[in-house]
């Protein structure tokens, strides 16, 4: 056996992680039986409590039916409290600042209608050059929702010539500068290309002190960096639970809004059934008493069967917490970034990620040198059993997530990086 690989093994005996709470899928392709799985950035396992806990939902629909709001062993009815509690927590904020609702996209939408509120010359959003697409179609909508030219309403910030990754002195520097003609700063926490993480708390005190509302998406950082959202300041948030969060493809959202946002009436929200006070619901009337607390940005009744997963996950990352599982991500990533410091050494891939692990999650981004990078992950995954993502054209994402991937899983990713792109004969 490789000393690498005995070396790989040693370290899972030593810091094993908690793989055996979620199905890995097996290998398509390689010598091992299980996929070294580095796609939790995109997608998360599946826990291996999820399909019971959903299948007792279902067994309280098919036993009570319509009684089930209120008569189910977890009530229908008040069902989204019981992911509140974990989901402050996970994220550094108090119950009445979150709540579980909608998908990601949908959350940020409503978000912009109360703190998107652009006059005089404070119009312009600013957001990173590489945003997740999805954001950058939602601000640039914003914009046009409210007459403005999105092109030059929407600000795009890029990294220095050279560089890879934002500088948080470029961003804070722009809004001392600009920050009178901002009204919004609405970044990644994470950045899906790169894997930067952003310095939220000082960039979200140089984007309030310009005067502008600063919100964060936190896709690719809710379960992956531990989080201080109310204590950041941040005026609101959003992230997906299908990534690190392991609650299922399209899984619900969550959201957080500041306590001093709560109960204000200048606040413009949507609303609907579920925005007004749970013991005033069923009185029918047409005007909402929405409640003091995040709550009210909720719209509609929430889908008992989607909310299942999500708190599965979250009695997860209660039970193990984030700082234990911060310490295991540093350890598996910097392994993985040691061995591919070896593997890039002689060939044309290059590891855009910032090496300072406090600016980096647990993903490690890759760029190759020629080629496509789907093409490369195609031949990961069928030639060696390694499941990465792509990003088109150039970047292939390594996630070695602290949950359940093993060191051997990153060992296997260097070795069939090895196999598959040649060294350069210098």
């Amino acid at each position: 056996m490789h000393t690498l690989e005995q070396e790989a093994h040693q370290r899972d005996a030593g810091d094993p992680g908690h793989r055996h709470l979620f199905h890995v899928p097996p290998a398509d392709g390689g010598r091992h039986p299980e996929a070294a799985y580095l796609a939790g950035n995109s997608l998360g396992l599946q826990p291996r409590a999820t399909r019971d806990d959903l299948l007792a939902d279902l067994d309280a629909w098919a036993r009570l039916g319509v009684e089930g709001h209120l008569e189910a062993k977890r009530p229908w009815l008040p069902y989204h409290e019981l992911l509140t509690g974990p989901a402050a927590r996970l994220v550094g904020a108090r119950p009445a600042e979150v709540v579980v609702m909608n998908s990601l996209t949908v959350d940020l939408h409503l978000l912009m209608v109360s703190f998107y509120r652009p006059a005089g010359r404070r119009t312009r959003i600013v957001i990173e050059d590489t945003a997740f697409p999805s954001d950058s179609y939602a601000v640039r909508s914003q914009a046009r929702f409210h007459g403005l030219d999105p092109d030059t309403t929407v600000v795009r910030l890029t990294p220095r010539a050279g560089e890879d990754n934002l500088r948080t002195s470029d961003v804070c520097d722009l809004l001392a500068a600009e920050g009178d003609t901002v009204a919004l700063v609405l970044l990644g926490g994470v950045n899906y290309l790169t894997g930067e993480l952003l310095d939220i708390p000082a960039i979200t005190a140089a984007g309030r002190a310009a005067g502008a509302v600063v919100g964060w998406d936190l896709a690719h950082a809710a379960g992956n960096v531990p989080l201080a959202l109310h204590d950041w300041d941040v005026d609101f948030a959003a992230w997906c639970s299908y990534k690190y969060l392991n609650s299922g493809p399209g899984a619900l959202a969550g959201v957080f809004v500041h306590e001093r946002h709560l109960g204000r009436t200048d606040l413009p929200r949507f609303e609907g059934w579920w925005s007004t006070e749970a013991t005033t619901r069923f009185e029918m009337t047409p005007v909402s008493r929405p409640p003091a607390t995040v709550e009210a940005w909720q719209i509609s009744n929430p889908p008992i069967l989607a909310m299942g997963p999500v708190r599965t996950s979250l009695e997860i990352f209660d039970s193990v917490g984030m700082p234990a599982l911060r310490e295991r991500s540093l350890r598996l990533t910097d392994w993985l970034g040691r061995l591919l410091d070896e593997v890039t050494a002689d060939r044309p891939l290059t590891v855009v990620t910032p090496r300072d692990p406090a600016r980096r999650g647990c993903q490690l981004s890759v760029r190759i040198g020629a080629g496509s990078a789907a093409e490369l992950a195609k031949r990961l995954r069928y030639e060696h059993g390694v499941i990465a993502d792509a990003r088109e054209p150039d970047i292939i994402r390594f996630a070695p997530v602290p949950l359940y991937s093993t060191y051997h899983d990153c060992w296997r990713v260097a070795e069939a990086l090895a196999a598959t792109v040649p060294a350069v004969t210098r």
